[in-house]
């Protein structure tokens, strides 16, 4: 009687036309092992089934792009024989069930996709979303994220240095934790996952196997129900310590001539990172099970296979280098085995044949697991079908308030402005002695080490824009990053990006995934800034008890620029009583979805602002000039809350205050126009196509004392989290 039943390939995430895909793939019925191996590597976290389709239409190429999608993170070539390695990626659901470990192995994760290319990583950010503060979970998955991140990256040794925090109600059942990180290598020694040579040998480094994490990529591709308690045991847990060896073991031994491939074991662990390298290199893999290392006592071939247990790598190796290689990793007091062997493509491609007990305990020809796997062009609703689902409410007559430093009073002690101060003091924000600027401005700023240049990253999206129109918040969510770097004096080159979405079998939902796609596109497009890595999160929303729905599109941007002289960049600090204030890109007075509207007047309602991706350029290279030239002193881009909020924070960082040359309406202070930046200079300045507004001093801004200010900017997380 076949084990293999209905209930069973349900329980695998597979769906009936699926499971007659693996049938034709294998020619019989599979056995539980194979099962399993098609149920991860065709899981939406794996396979990417539903967005495929349309993340084919993103640019991802320019004369500095080394490597695109594909790889395990994207490179840039930043000059001088160097190249930045960088990706961003999701562990929303495991962070929600789990959320210390949750989020420290999302850490760990990401750090492996970028130390396998061979870079050692030198900065991570990280882009939260929590529900409302007043849920009655939320305190706890704050504190847990909060303390995994820092936790992992501290021990480690990477700093944290920078990210953004974002409050909203369509978070309450559905956490996003996306982790970033960046790292640096030479364009000479650059690390490739295809393996290739038959008869290699295939090498299993770093910490034993496993229970921990069986099923998480299933798991991450679904949608939470009222049993999300029962999934804990799919949440990994890390450690900071062995991660650090296998750093520094990979990066001595990728010194040498040895390494062929190398892939890190990530979601669906053993499987994805075999089946990935023999697919890519158009060669078979044959795995010998009993040679794992496993921890834990009769670990079964499907429990190895599928285990996600953290800070293990694959790699191919040159014949008669296993012993070289060997001694390194004992060094690092690391597990080392050699488990198997590149193997020759027959006639139907490359197989992946596992051995345990001396049977064949899976025999599953890769092209239909990796390059043949599901691709769905799923059904989704027109723009205007779309506006008539969301219900936005039009904008309507705004009521101008009686005090704008009342209002400008209120925000900033509100949850989506108030200072992040609580958790950015917890991450070591200057291991390495590299960090420029760190949380707190407009981009992180990180020194190349031992040169002059720097990078500049920053993490950025406004989901309440992307419900209200999807293709506009694309847009934005790019545009806001080429701003923030551009604000520090960088030279904005690529984006990676992690695109969390609800689920994609709604027309609803895909219409967002679709439209914010667009949207991005031709904001990399018109920016010349490419999109060089990324990840899909989808299922996000939860029917658990005391959940909400969806959760907000979030296509969450990390961008990287680069500054070529370190010493040519800016802070937002005003610098200098009696210096001018000036305003680039128009006063602005569009306040639909807008913080303003959000928090004062209570109502999330209108469009987005509209991005003009062409006065977006043109700013964004006024003011890189101005910076390079040394004509500016203080540089802030207009963002969240608008002209006064980010004078406001400009007050904060210096203790300086200003003084406007006109009193600002409602619409002219808080509008959320794009394209717009806050800039000083020495009184009497030229600055082309920029309008002088105020002038730096006193202790007050639009009437209120900057020490009013910084009490209640620094009361939110504190006053929560002591309560």
């Amino acid at each position: 009687m076949s084990t293999i039943t209905p209930e069973v390939v349900e329980a695998h995430g597979l769906n009936p036309e699926e499971y007659e895909r693996v049938l034709n793939a294998l020619g019989r019925e599979p056995n539980l092992v194979e099962l399993g191996i098609f149920s991860v590597m065709w899981s939406e976290h794996c396979s990417y089934k539903s967005s495929r389709f349309h993340l084919k239409k993103l640019p991802t190429q320019a004369p500095w792009v080394i490597c695109g999608p594909g790889e395990n993170a994207g490179v840039i070539d930043i000059g001088d024989g160097q190249a930045a390695i960088f990706k961003m990626e999701s562990h929303n659901h495991p962070s929600y069930i789990e959320p210390y470990q949750g989020a420290a192995t999302g850490v760990g994760g990401i750090l492996r996709d970028v130390f396998t290319m061979g870079a050692r990583p030198v900065a991570n950010m990280n882009a939260l979303r929590f529900g409302r503060p007043e849920h009655p979970k939320m305190k706890h998955l704050v504190k847990g994220v909060v303390a995994g991140i820092g936790g992992y990256g501290n021990c480690v040794g990477v700093p944290t240095v920078g990210g953004e925090t974002n409050f909203h109600k369509a978070y309450d059942g559905n956490i996003l934790v996306n982790a970033m990180t960046v790292g640096i290598a030479d364009t000479n020694r650059i690390f490739y996952s295809a393996a290739t040579g038959v008869g290699n040998p295939i090498v299993y480094v770093g910490s034993k196997t496993g229970r921990d994490g069986i099923h998480g990529a299933t798991m991450a591709s679904a949608d939470f129900g009222d049993d999300i308690d029962e999934k804990r045991p799919t949440v990994q847990v890390g450690d900071p310590f062995v991660e650090k060896l296998l750093i520094e073991a990979c990066l001595e031994l990728m010194a040498t001539d040895a390494i062929v491939a190398i892939q890190d074991m990530g979601a669906a662990g053993l499987t994805s990172s075999s089946v990935e390298m023999a697919s890519k290199g158009g060669a078979g893999i044959r795995l010998n099970m009993n040679a794992v290392p496993c921890r834990e006592q009769a670990m079964t071939p499907y429990e190895m296979m599928l285990s996600e247990s953290q800070e293990r790598m694959l790699m191919v190796l040159k014949p008669g280098k296993e012993a070289m290689a060997e001694a390194i990793f004992r060094k690092w007091e690391l597990d080392f085995a050699v488990i198997g062997e590149v193997t020759e493509a027959g006639p139907d491609g490359g197989h992946m044949v596992l051995e345990f007990n001396g049977e064949v305990v899976c025999d599953i020809p890769l092209g239909p697991l990796a390059d043949d796997a599901p691709e769905y062009e799923r059904p989704y609703v027109t723009p205007e079908e779309y506006k008539a689902w969301a219900k936005v409410p039009a904008l309507g007559d705004v009521p101008a308030t009686t005090d704008v430093g009342a209002d400008l009073l209120k925000l900033m002690g509100g949850a989506d402005l108030a200072s992040r101060r609580w958790i950015w003091e917890q991450y070591d924000s200057q291991v390495g002695a590299d960090t420029m600027q760190k949380s707190g401005g407009d981009a992180a700023v990180v020194r190349v080490h031992g040169t002059r240049k720097a990078l500049a990253i920053s993490t950025d999206c406004s989901p309440r824009y992307c419900y209200a129109d999807p293709y506009e918040g694309g847009k934005q969510a790019v545009a806001e990053t080429y701003r923030n770097i551009s604000a520090v004096g960088g030279l904005p080159l690529a984006i990676t990006n992690c695109l969390n979405f609800a689920n994609p079998q709604r027309p609803e939902i895909m219409a967002q995934i679709v439209g914010c796609l667009n949207g991005m596109g031709d904001a990399c497009r018109a920016l010349d800034y490419p999109i060089v890595s990324g990840n899909v999160s989808l299922y996000n929303e939860s029917k658990a008890t005391g959940g909400g729905s969806a959760i907000l599109p979030t296509p969450a941007i990390g961008g990287v620029g680069l500054l070529a002289d370190l010493e040519a960049t800016t802070t937002i600090a005003f610098k200098a009583e009696g210096e001018d204030i000036y305003l680039l890109g128009g006063e602005g007075t569009h306040l639909g979805q807008s913080l303003w509207l959000k928090d004062i007047a209570g109502r999330e309602a209108g469009e987005p602002p509209v991005v003009d991706l062409k006065a977006e350029a043109r700013n964004g290279a006024l003011v890189r000039g101005w910076i390079g030239e040394g004509k500016v002193t203080a540089v802030h881009d207009v963002s969240d809350g608008g002209l006064l909020v980010a004078l406001a924070e400009m007050a904060l960082a210096s203790g300086l205050g200003c003084t406007l040359d006109a009193h600002p309406t409602t619409p002219q202070a808080f509008g959320e126009d794009q394209s717009r930046y806050v800039l000083t200079a020495p009184a009497g300045t030229e600055l082309a196509n920029a309008v002088k507004i105020g002038t730096v001093g006193g202790t007050t801004v639009a009437g209120v004392e900057i020490a009013a200010l910084r009490a209640a900017n620094e009361a939110f997380f504190k006053d929560w989290m002591e309560a």
